[in-house]
């Protein structure tokens, strides 16, 4: 009788899987719940506890005391800080725009007095008060001791006003003496200087077409010299009348042209 030999079984181990990453899962599923949970605890935020939360870690964080402190001001917000500096930079970007506007009317201005070879006689500054159209030299537009206007000033008046008159903008006339002038048909510097801005008004709305309710004239005699008279010609550059046209921006922004002119 033989005997059969038994296979040997093999023996099958149970499988199982790293499930190590299901750890990971719930930890992960564990934060997104107490995040959608601090969410809906933010939409029902009851305002006295959010106050006493917030002193508690302003104390803890070492600022001063909360008692002592006005909540109603407290420390700029992120918020807050992010809004001052958008408007700062607004202010910046008006500025900037509102010396574009200046510069496109002095080149309006200086490209008429180019044509007919006048711009050596005419002196552009660009200020906080807005364009500063400079006529120096009284001799050259205004005869000796009078305040009648000469025939280059009518051809200088003449190729400005139309600029003038489409800028729609306020416009001061300004009229200045030299101290060391002598005076024959005027008993003072204020007529004198007076009477020359006059002129000049009259001239531009008259024959330029410049609104009468946007233009005056103001004799400063010789009260804002432009220079320290150490020469003769330092004398000639206070014998002037000089057209501004008024910035028509706010003050705060025209503080700001001195600088965007200086970083042009």
């Amino acid at each position: 009788m033989s005997t059969r030999r038994r296979r040997p079984v093999a023996h099958v181990e149970d499988e199982h899987p790293d499930e190590r990453w299901m750890a990971s899962y719930m930890d992960m599923v564990t934060v997104l719940m107490c995040m959608f949970i601090v969410l809906f605890a933010m939409s029902t935020v009851d305002e006295q506890k959010f106050e006493m939360l917030r002193e508690s870690l302003a104390t803890g964080f070492g600022n001063e005391d909360i008692e002592k402190m006005d909540v109603a001001v407290g420390n700029a917000s992120v918020a807050e800080i992010i809004a001052a500096e958008n408007a700062e930079l607004s202010d910046i970007q008006k500025a900037m725009a509102e010396v574009d506007r200046l510069i496109e009317l002095r080149e309006q201005m200086r490209a008429a007095l180019d044509a007919q070879n006048l711009s050596h006689l005419i002196d552009f500054n660009i200020d906080e008060r807005g364009l500063t159209v400079g006529m120096i030299g009284s001799e050259t537009f205004f005869e000796p001791n009078l305040a009648r206007l000469s025939d280059q000033a009518v051809q200088v008046l003449n190729a400005i006003a139309p600029a003038l008159a489409v800028s729609a903008r306020e416009i001061s006339v300004e009229g200045h003496a030299d101290p060391r002038g002598v005076n024959v048909n005027f008993e003072t510097d204020w007529e004198l200087s007076g009477g020359r801005a006059t002129a000049v008004l009259r001239y531009v709305v008259e024959s330029g077409g410049v609104t009468p309710a946007l233009i005056s004239a103001v004799g400063f005699g010789s009260s804002r010299p432009s220079t320290l008279l150490t020469s003769t010609g330092d004398s000639a550059a206070n014998r002037r009348v000089d057209l501004v046209v008024m910035s028509d921006q706010p003050e705060n922004i025209r503080a700001l042209i001195p600088t965007v002119i200086e970083s042009q």
